[in-house]
């Protein structure tokens, strides 16, 4: 490929994963590329404060998606794929237009589905009325047991903790008494995919907040007080919160498994396919999370900016797992890289800036686009200021977040 004759990448989502692909793009490859991000929806949404709407501060944030490409450098095509034609290099979207590409990053994201039907299901901001209507009928009285609980799915954890933290300090700040917090996880320890340290410090702050931690959980449903589960037995409970069922939609032609997912190799190039890369939810990779997503996208960009004739050598994948755990009172930020043998906890960020959403270049793109910064000093280490990525509502503070 040439500055004349640009390769050609079609980005199938307009999520993380498919801006920081095409912010990646542009400083690997610049003109050796033209980038063409299809997406059905007009905004993007800012989601890492959602978890805490209920509660009262925090709240997903919504910016024209048109102004954000642009800014990207790339151009925005208002569509849904439907299928794939590897061998004729083109997409069909759900309109009956066909695109032709060079290369192709399908980062189209999941759907979620009811996971333990009878509970309340919480999977982000459309699900804020219903969570609040369950905190009202724990103040009232109505209800003296919650239990949080997850599917035995691929997911991101971290919100079924920070559920149960944020209604315990909730209910404990409101007076509410004697109401049982229990959270029953498929994990064999809180949060394991973070490692033994992290994973000792989330413990040590549910026995603090009196919150009671059961492992090898599986839901099924509930119904008549209990949350039943697999293989058998229940759990009593007066009411249930459960994480989501994650799923790929289907696209014909790619290779998908039972639940939607994309199987990659280290580069992200989808396994069968020629010319066809994948990043973020719709992967296989069991972490579900916009931090993740980054890190495959940008994984994908050197791979496509080295095809496309940039002097970049092609980085593998190598996760490391960054979360910043909401619990009522002060964050804990948990690291974790090498599937948990190098896990780290603090109350002072791990990693700069402290964003929820870590991307290499979608973090401060995000703070410049969106006027989500502030000026801050830096901690130690670093030597001029930075800007923080941060909700600066008046309760949404990093220091009580």
């Amino acid at each position: 490929m040439s500055v004349e004759h640009p390769m050609h990448v079609v980005i199938a989502g307009a999520g993380v994963a498919g801006l920081e692909a095409a912010l990646a793009l542009r400083e690997l490859a610049g003109d050796l590329v033209a980038v063409e991000l299809v997406a059905p929806e007009a905004e993007f949404r800012y989601r890492p404060l959602s978890v805490a709407e209920p509660y009262g501060y925090g709240e997903m944030r919504r910016f024209p998606l048109d102004r954000l490409v642009e800014a990207t450098g790339a151009t925005l095509r208002t569509g849904s794929v439907s299928a794939l034609d590897a061998d004729a290099k083109e997409v069909t979207l759900t309109d009956g237009t066909t695109i032709g590409y060079d290369t192709l990053l399908v980062a189209t994201g999941v759907g979620a589905r009811e996971a333990v039907p009878g509970a309340v299901t919480f999977g982000g901001p459309g699900d804020r009325e219903a969570l609040g209507a369950l905190l009202d009928r724990a103040k009232a009285g109505e209800v003296k047991r919650i239990v949080f609980t997850r599917p035995p799915t691929p997911l991101w954890p971290l919100p079924l903790y920070e559920l149960a933290f944020q209604t315990a300090e909730r209910l404990t700040a409101e007076l509410a008494r004697g109401i049982e917090i229990v959270v029953a996880t498929p994990e064999p320890a809180p949060l394991e995919l973070f490692g033994r340290a992290a994973s000792d410090e989330i413990a040590r702050l549910l026995e603090i907040r009196s919150i009671e931690f059961r492992p090898h959980v599986v839901p099924l449903r509930w119904e008549d007080g209990a949350l039943h589960l697999a293989p058998g037995g229940s759990l009593e409970a007066d009411a249930v919160v459960s994480l989501p069922r994650l799923v790929g939609e289907p696209i014909e032609g790619l290779p998908q498994d039972e639940s939607g997912f994309v199987a990659t190799d280290e580069l992200g190039w989808v396994l069968g396919l020629s010319d066809v890369y994948a990043a973020g939810d719709i992967t296989d990779f069991p972490v579900k999370q916009g931090g993740i997503a980054a890190e495959q996208a940008d994984t994908v960009a050197s791979a496509i900016a080295a095809d496309a004739g940039a002097p970049v050598r092609p980085r593998t994948f190598e996760p490391v797992l960054r979360g910043l755990l909401l619990t009522g009172m002060y964050p804990r930020y948990l690291r974790s890289e090498h599937e948990g043998r190098a896990s780290a906890v603090d109350s002072q960020p791990l990693w700069w800036p402290p964003a929820k959403i870590v991307g290499r270049h979608l973090s401060p793109f995000l703070a410049e686009q969106l006027g989500l910064a502030v000026d801050v000093p830096p901690p130690a280490g670093h030597a001029v200021p930075v800007e923080v990525a941060i909700d600066t509502s008046d309760h949404a503070k990093w220091a009580r977040v």
